[in-house]
């Protein structure tokens, strides 16, 4: 219970161990404001199209991945490493320009709201700076803008559609894997070991009001999601052991505004960072729905 409330208080930041030329990428170290101001680290990886994506990365990982290969990371989400890079030059070689960068507290990117995590709810501001960044740029201003997000960054990504929708007008696709509310992941840890999920999720939700003042039954893109109208593709692991990602998933899934959308079930593994490596194993579905919904 103490693991959970402390990473959920303030997640955890971890190194940023390789580079877009390490995979013979061409690409631009960049930084920029999030919307309150918290400086933010990231690459712009120049494709050869008018398409341009914004990434963003779930908690725990940062722009790369996640060294879950090495010490002390390696005793956490099963003990191997999440590689974002082929994923990247999957969709760089699909044409894409691509803007992925470290959300606060991530990676190389400043320190926001006293080192605490939102679960989304706080790093939503840092969504909206990166696309008015990309909208800043002389050179990305007039591509067509989809984004792609994961856990964290999918739950900060809805989160700011919903708050700031006059940022995100433009938007012609959203990809999100693994969306998930923080109270699933308590319920099914007590399930795991023979607990009362009721009774941990208000220990947990106590504790961790009581570190960084943060309510638990809020740290959810559900809520949010109504507010989504853009073609959505949610990808999500179906054997997820952390989380029920039959009721929490669809019930996220259920509540997206989004006339065109798409519930895609990963099942290879009931690892949930498994998911994380999935599209740089098998990118045709994630490119293929950018193609049709940005062409």
């Amino acid at each position: 219970m103490d693991q959970y409330a402390q990473m959920f208080a303030t997640g955890v930041r971890t190194p940023v161990l390789k580079r877009p030329d390490d995979y013979s990428m061409d690409y631009e170290e960049v930084s920029f404001p999030a919307k309150d101001g918290v400086p933010l680290e990231g690459w712009l990886i120049p494709g050869d199209s008018d398409r341009l994506l914004i990434i963003n990365h779930p908690m725990t990982c940062n722009r790369y991945g996640f060294p879950g290969h090495l010490a002390p990371y390696d005793q956490m989400f099963g003990g191997f490493e999440v590689d974002f890079l082929p994923e990247l030059k999957h969709l760089h070689e699909a044409g894409y320009t691509i803007l992925t960068y470290d959300l606060r507290n991530c990676g190389l990117s400043g320190q926001g709201n006293g080192g605490f995590s939102g679960l989304g709810l706080l790093e939503a501001r840092d969504v909206v700076g990166s696309v008015r960044y990309a909208r800043s740029r002389e050179d990305l201003a007039g591509m067509k803008l989809g984004l792609f997000s994961r856990c964290m960054g999918g739950n900060s990504t809805i989160i700011a559609m919903d708050l700031w929708p006059e940022e995100f007008e433009d938007v012609q696709a959203l990809a999100v894997l693994n969306v998930v509310s923080g109270q699933t992941f308590v319920e099914q840890g007590a399930r795991n070991i023979g607990a009362d999920p009721q009774e941990a999720v208000t220990r947990l939700s106590e504790k961790l009001l009581q570190t960084n003042g943060m309510r638990l039954a809020e740290e959810t893109p559900a809520p949010h999601a109504p507010a989504v109208k853009v073609p959505t593709l949610m990808a999500q692991l179906h054997r997820d052991f952390l989380i029920d990602a039959d009721g929490d998933g669809r019930e996220i899934f259920e509540a997206l505004g989004a006339q065109d959308k798409e519930l895609y079930w990963i099942e290879d593994s009931n690892q949930r960072f498994y998911a994380y490596n999935h599209f740089g194993q098998h990118p045709e579905k994630l490119i293929g729905f950018f193609d049709e919904k940005m062409a």
